[in-house]
């Protein structure tokens, strides 16, 4: 069994280490690239108006700028929370620890990974003005299949993300690291976040159990992320 000595505070029956608190910290700064890009033009879930897009970026590439730097920064961060994870709570289950590392940062390398053809959008963009109608439909139809596949790419990766996700959940229930209830709550939130993103990789327009899943994972994490903190 792998042990590692850490210092702990102890929150009534919970012990608490200064990697949880890091852990937690994470939880919400991921939270709050995933808004801010938002803010700034970045859509996470599908976004597939090519024409409208291309409009936007010519319009204020600063902005388009900005938003893909601080979604970059995020998926960064997911690789970073799921090493502090790791060093927080493997000592309970090394094997779910090595799941969802190998998961979590898998999730982060495929999404940083698949950026650089969304970026190609910029240069797309600034050709959109001025051309042709026949050439203003070829770089529509390379914006559509540039966000094609981001999208394809971003409900794969969060498959990964959601078995990452419900393997420390799991942990969570078993070993009563935290409140039971935050794992059993990610558990549900895990498998139905992960189905519903199997489903838009099969049927794209069927959206309702990932949006319901992301809303659920947003919950888990905010309030998991609040209580490893305080």
């Amino acid at each position: 069994m792998l042990i590692i000595k850490r210092n702990r505070r102890i929150i009534g029956r919970f012990p608490l280490t200064i990697e949880m608190g890091l852990a937690g910290f994470l939880f919400w700064l991921d939270i709050i690239l995933v808004f801010a890009s938002e803010r700034f033009g970045y859509i996470t879930f599908n976004e597939l108006d090519s024409d409208a897009k291309l409009s936007k970026i010519h319009n204020d590439p600063k902005k388009f700028k900005i938003g893909f730097g601080l979604i970059l920064i995020e998926h960064l961060n997911i690789i970073a929370l799921a090493i502090m994870l790791f060093f927080a709570f493997s000592s309970y289950s090394l094997i779910l620890g090595i799941v969802w590392l190998t998961f979590r940062i898998g999730e982060g390398l495929i999404q940083i990974y698949y950026k650089k053809n969304y970026w190609s959008l910029l240069n797309i963009a600034r050709q959109y003005p001025g051309t042709s109608d026949a050439e203003k439909n070829s770089l529509i139809d390379k914006g559509r299949s540039i966000l094609k596949t981001k999208s394809s790419s971003f409900s794969f990766a969060q498959i990964l993300f959601s078995i990452g996700t419900l393997s420390y959940s799991i942990l969570f229930v078993v070993y009563d690291v935290v409140p039971a209830i935050f794992g059993w709550f990610g558990i549900v939130a895990s498998i139905v976040y992960g189905f519903g993103n199997g489903i838009i990789l099969v049927k794209p327009n069927f959206k309702v159990p990932a949006y319901s899943g992301g809303l659920l994972i947003f919950l888990f994490e905010a309030v998991l992320g609040g209580w490893l903190i305080f």
